[in-house]
């Protein structure tokens, strides 16, 4: 889950973050909410659009590239789109917290029955054998034991050691012999204390270590008891409490295939007047099934059963056609029928599979109740039948579909339009608003240094879906998207006439009755940086890590503008996870948790960008200058020599005040020469320098110089030579051992305006020459030496 500037040619696409249930369709994990225009951080990868799907009109000839958004509390969800994913992740430490939906599919409500309160698990973290099956079996209620799954890294491991978990599995495997179909033999708590283990163990591989063959060994005789007993198959509320949460079990112990008759049992059974619970427990296999298809190694053993069993395929759709009366966008056929569109995927299905989705697609409307399913059917081809849509009839989604989905069309200006699904008069005058004003922000932060060289993305188009269902039902054929993400940023390519920007979002629905689109202004943000900060397409941004950057300023100015405290940012500063140094590396899916990548990516983005304008404006200003001319080197240079780790110790000092006090304001650009970091030469001849020293003022008339040198000693890794400010066009040349000039230099930084920057690797002792070139008079200018 992160949000990002990606590119499928030669155009610049960012998705964008979101977080909560897949209520439809399935996506990524989750990110704070926020206030009205609210955004959050972290860019996706985008996939290449279904083969033949048509896009809209004005899309243009090439495949943007695309920045993800961050996900919204509505895009928790798989790779299909826009149903619940009810894997537990954590666990609420409260039934209120539950209540309010803080985390999905903790489903025990029979067991809560019970109003005894439920008693702290010092005592059972820290017991062995029998005394912790005791523990566990006198908790009053099954959700008693979620605060197991908040423990942190040091208790966990000691709590859900391979020990533990073998005799807890084997205490299922005896209760489950006479299983009555409800919690009374605490089958339940027993079954959540295993899943807690697993949990830990995935959350925290590095620290837990893995679990040899004993504990899912162990977990499947307790399965295998479990589904032994007739009681397991009752079709009651107290029976689907226990069963939901087994059914994740069996996933986590990798045993998918092994019990596919249980799968084929609920898909069988399964009746439009199942009780509440029992539903929730066919509801599992939305999960349960996807990880199995998307096992690349198949230690689920989940392909290799059911390719023995062709007649899985007609059952599936069985399921599908029988149950169509439920059919109602989030209902429990359409989040368990939509994975048949995976049997695409598995070459002993495909042609089989191809006439029964064409089938189901054509039966049901791709719009109202049943849109969740044929949208996310449609999905799947495009996933994993590409360039095959005249096979299903659906080439003409985009030109049949996007008239109906998204009517309203608005223009703020010539130069920025919106397209959205249900918005007000007022919603669409406020948007503008917003964009417009943001603008101005945007520029008093960075300062107005002009567009890039060849950027012509004049004009950008809004696109708002009315919620994250039906973005990720329909965007991704209309725009050629993945939606695994909370939206899209497509910049198109810059320098190519015509383009056009393209910023594909969905309203937060979760935050109504307040009106706002998510990531509206982080997004925008790019859109901003793209076109006056970052040279070219994404792609080329990316020779280099530069999404410290990226992401950094897109929280900075979206908070900023807004006015809001960045909380989860300022709550991060005083965990100091990271160096500075450290940060100027980040990348998109550096870190194997996601939910850390995220921090790293937005919250550590935010705060490194925001130290580097407070206390190091020019070194900002003279990685911006390599940005915009496309030299992404010369910026690598910059961050990882001249700056390198010498601001570590004061980024960490930043980070204590940060913690105690918001982090201070987002600094304004200054509207003069920006002052330099090193201080100032104090050698008498104004053309020598020392180490680590700056001229300000320097000055030369069109086609002269202002020449200078050092001596160097010898051992010199490298030697960095920066320009800034003042008025007029300076070239920074150096020539080595001779006067450097326009006709004998060995470096040369010849950027628009007096923003250079040169580093020399392994210079030679002695005197060496450098000089700033007039291009055009300049004056006012500085220069600065610094060699290590």
């Amino acid at each position: 889950m992160h949000s990002f500037r990606i590119s499928t040619s030669t155009a610049r696409r960012l998705p964008a973050l979101g977080a909560a249930l897949f209520l439809s369709l399935g996506l990524l994990a989750p990110q704070a909410t926020q206030t009205a225009q609210a955004d959050t951080t972290a860019r996706a990868g985008t996939a290449a659009a279904p083969a033949g799907i048509t896009v809209a009109p004005d899309a243009g000839s090439t495949t943007p590239r695309g920045i993800p958004f961050p996900k919204s509390p509505d895009a928790e969800k798989d790779t299909f789109h826009g149903t619940p994913d009810l894997r537990v992740k954590a666990a609420p430490t409260t039934e209120t917290a539950l209540a309010a939906g803080a985390v999905a599919a903790k489903s025990l409500s029979a067991a809560v029955a019970s109003n005894a309160p439920c008693p702290n698990l010092d005592g059972l973290i820290n017991a062995t054998g029998s005394a912790l099956i005791q523990h566990l079996k006198d908790l009053p209620r099954p959700s008693c034991a979620w605060p197991l799954f908040d423990l942190k890294a040091d208790r966990a491991a000691n709590a859900f050691d391979e020990a533990r978990m073998v005799a807890v599995a084997d205490a299922l495997r005896d209760v489950s012999t006479t299983y009555p179909g409800d919690t009374s033999t605490s089958a339940g708590q027993l079954v959540a204390y295993l899943r807690a283990g697993y949990y830990k163990k995935e959350q925290y591989p590095t620290a837990l270590g893995a679990y040899g063959p004993a504990v899912d060994n162990a977990t499947r005789g307790a399965l295998d008891a479990f589904f032994a007993a007739p009681h397991s198959k009752d079709i009651s509320n107290a029976n689907g409490d226990t069963l939901a949460e087994v059914l994740k079990v069996v996933s986590q112990s990798h045993s998918t295939g092994r019990y596919l008759g249980e799968i084929k049992w609920l898909l069988n059974t399964y009746r439009s007047n199942w009780p509440k619970q029992m539903v929730n427990s066919l509801n599992q296999l939305d999960w349960v099934v996807k990880d199995a298809f998307e096992d690349k190694n198949d230690a689920q053993g989940w392909k290799a059963v059911i390719k023995n069993d062709p007649g899985l395929l007609d059952l599936w759709a069985g399921f599908i056609t029988r149950n169509a009366s439920v059919l109602n966008r989030d209902d429990v056929v359409s989040n368990v029928g939509r994975h048949l569109g995976y049997f695409l995927s598995l070459p002993e299905f495909k042609e089989r599979t191809k006439p029964l989705l064409k089938d189901l697609i054509h039966r049901f409307p791709n719009t109202g109740p049943t849109a969740a399913l044929t949208m996310n059917l449609g999905w799947a081809t495009r996933k994993f039948d590409k360039g095959n849509c005249a096979t299903y009839d659906i080439c003409d989604l985009s030109t049949r579909l996007m008239p109906v989905i998204l009517p309203i069309q608005h223009a703020c200006s010539p130069d920025l339009k919106i397209r959205a699904q249900d918005m007000s008069p007022l919603q669409l005058a406020d948007t503008c608003t917003s964009l417009i004003n943001q603008d101005a922000y945007f520029h008093k932060i960075i300062g107005d240094k002009g567009a890039i060289a060849g950027d012509v993305n004049t004009n950008l188009e809004v696109v708002a879906f009315e919620n994250y269902d039906e973005y990720s039902w329909y965007a991704w054929a209309f725009y050629d998207i993945d939606v695994d993400n909370g939206g899209m940023y497509e910049e198109g390519n810059p320098a190519k006439p015509g383009n056009q920007a393209r910023f594909i979002a969905h309203e937060a629905s979760w935050l109504r009755p307040d009106f706002s689109i998510w990531n509206l202004n982080h997004e925008y943000t790019h859109y901003l940086d793209g076109r006056y900060n970052m040279h070219g397409d994404f792609d080329a941004s990316l020779v280099t890590p530069t999404i410290w950057w990226v992401e950094g300023i897109a929280e900075n100015i979206s908070f900023g503008y807004r006015d809001e405290r960045n909380e989860d940012a300022i709550e991060e500063a005083a965990n100091k996870t990271y160096k500075l140094s450290q940060l100027f590396d980040t990348v998109y899916g550096q870190e194997a948790d996601p939910d850390v990548n995220s921090a790293r990516v937005y919250r550590w983005g935010w705060l490194a960008v925001r130290y580097m304008l407070q206390e190091h404006r020019a070194d900002v200003e003279a990685v911006l200058a390599k940005y915009r001319a496309g030299d992404w080197n010369g910026a690598r240079t910059i961050l990882k020599t001249t700056i390198g780790t010498r601001y570590d110790a004061g980024f960490d000092a930043w980070l204590d005040a940060c913690a105690s006090n918001d982090c201070g304001p987002l600094p304004e650009a200054p509207t003069g020469p920006v002052t330099p970091t090193v201080p100032a030469c104090t050698i008498a001849d104004t053309r020598q320098f020392d180490n680590n020293c700056r001229r300000d003022n320097l000055t030369a008339v069109t086609g002269n110089y202002s020449y200078h040198f050092v001596n160097l000693p010898a051992g010199v890794r490298t030697l960095t030579l920066t320009s800034s400010g003042g008025t007029g066009n300076a070239d920074l040349y150096y020539g080595g051992s001779s006067w450097a000039t326009t006709g004998n230099a060995l470096a040369k930084s010849t950027n628009a305006g007096n923003g250079e920057t040169l580093t020399i690797t392994d210079p030679p002792a002695g005197w060496v020459y450098f000089s700033l070139a007039a291009q055009q008079e300049f004056a006012g200018t500085t220069l600065s030496v610094q060699y290590q």
